[in-house]
């Protein structure tokens, strides 16, 4: 208790919490098309190639957006980010509320649900702006959390869709982004760990090896949660008959773990290392992946190995930002949106591989297969980098060291 309580003084917890909420609503529109797609593939006859594709646009739009608005926040504060962001959200929504008739129309619907994953960098920085390096990974978990907004797409969506059509979920989602904004306008304030910099110095991370070696371990942990996250309930759906508002609930199950182990993950990595905390999610990931492509007869099995593997990959999310603040400690917000952008094309990899994986050999156990090796390639990857990470910015493990760092510039 004494541990916590001098925590929340060592840092401004209401923006903490601000910075959850906007994560976490940002979070839930942005796999709004996941949550719904057994009712939008029944509406309009989809293959499940098409399926996987249409899962997959948020995600890699959500990619594609986060580093501009990680650049953005250096220059007009993260806050006004955040608010400039949950406007366009809501506006996009209305849209889609308005003019989504079509496949066609659920496809650019996609993309402008994409602005809601541009959160990312800047929810994660701002919520730790506050915190000391020994806090970093704790703050991080926290605020990184807000992935839980994936349980709130999953848990609801389905319900009000089957009630009033899945095209008003659009309409009520707008509404539902007025709390965040309102608690992000009174309760954040902008962290004073910004400094001046030019435009080369932000994206300097965009240059350095560590920049792509973190991205390409985040396409696992990030990449594959969000992938999974917004395919399992068409998954639970198609594999098991399940209803509708079931897979929904099957998905909540799943996703929950992740995100509440989220937190655990930056709390074990501020101790033991980040490193040593990726290196164990790394091979628990690859297990359990197989594993779930095994057990496709039984939906009880699956779900509880999904829970163990949403579980490894919430602590690995936690225990990598615990190490970029480190890395990255002047431009945390343009390192965090440019290696969560990286990391989320990689959850536009796995809806598709499991869809082309159950249209061309009938099963999805291929889709697993797939990203269980690429797993396993990013763990000998992080076991080799590690040498040199312990040597020039980390303790032993991916500790935090005593002294603060030098490296977030470029030299």
């Amino acid at each position: 208790m004494a541990s916590y309580k001098t925590f929340l003084k060592a840092g401004h917890w209401p923006t903490l919490a601000a910075s959850f909420l906007y994560f976490d609503f940002c979070f839930a529109i942005w796999v709004l098309n996941g949550a719904m797609g057994p009712f939008i593939s029944e509406t309009y006859g989809l293959d499940a190639a098409q399926k996987g594709f249409m899962i997959s646009v948020p995600i890699l739009a959500g990619a594609l957006m986060r580093f501009p608005l990680g650049v953005l926040s250096q220059y007009i504060g993260r806050k006004n980010a955040a608010m400039v962001e949950m406007g366009l959200i809501v506006a996009a929504l209305i849209s889609g509320y308005v003019f989504v008739d079509s496949y066609d129309g659920v496809l650019a619907m996609g993309v402008l649900l994409g602005i809601a994953g541009a959160s990312f960098g800047v929810a994660l920085s701002l919520g730790s702006g506050w915190y000391p390096p020994q806090y970093k990974g704790l703050a991080m978990g926290i605020a990184g959390a807000g992935n839980s907004g994936t349980v709130l797409a999953v848990l609801f969506a389905p319900p009000l869709a089957m009630k009033y059509g899945w095209q008003a979920v659009y309409g009520l989602a707008a509404c539902t982004m007025l709390l965040p904004m309102l608690v992000m306008w009174f309760a954040a304030k902008e962290p004073p760990d910004r400094e001046h910099q030019t435009f080369r110095e932000h994206i300097a991370c965009l240059f350095e090896k560590d920049g792509w070696s973190f991205s390409l371990i985040y396409i696992i942990t990030f990449g594959g949660f969000i992938g999974l996250a917004s395919f399992l309930p068409t998954y639970f759906h198609d594999q098991f008959k399940v209803t509708k508002v079931e897979a929904g609930q099957l998905t909540m199950l799943a996703t929950l773990m992740g995100s509440a182990v989220r937190v655990l993950g930056g709390y074990i990595s501020d101790r033991v290392g980040g490193i040593n905390t990726l290196s164990g999610v790394l091979v628990v990931v690859s297990i359990t992946l197989v594993a779930c492509g095994f057990a496709g007869e039984s939906v009880a099995v699956t779900t509880l190995l999904f829970m163990f593997c949403f579980a490894a990959l919430g602590a690995g999310n936690g225990a990598l930002f615990q190490l970029v603040p480190l890395r990255w400690p002047l431009t945390t917000a343009v390192a965090g949106s440019m290696i969560g952008e990286i990391g989320a094309l990689g959850g536009g990899f796995l809806p598709n591989a499991m869809g082309l994986s159950k249209q061309h050999s009938g099963s999805y156990l291929w889709g697993f297969v797939a990203f269980a090796v690429l797993t396993l390639v990013m763990l000998a990857m992080l076991r080799i980098v590690q040498i040199r990470w312990t040597r020039t910015w980390a303790e032993k493990g991916g500790r935090a060291r005593s002294t603060p760092s030098t490296v977030g510039t470029v030299r």
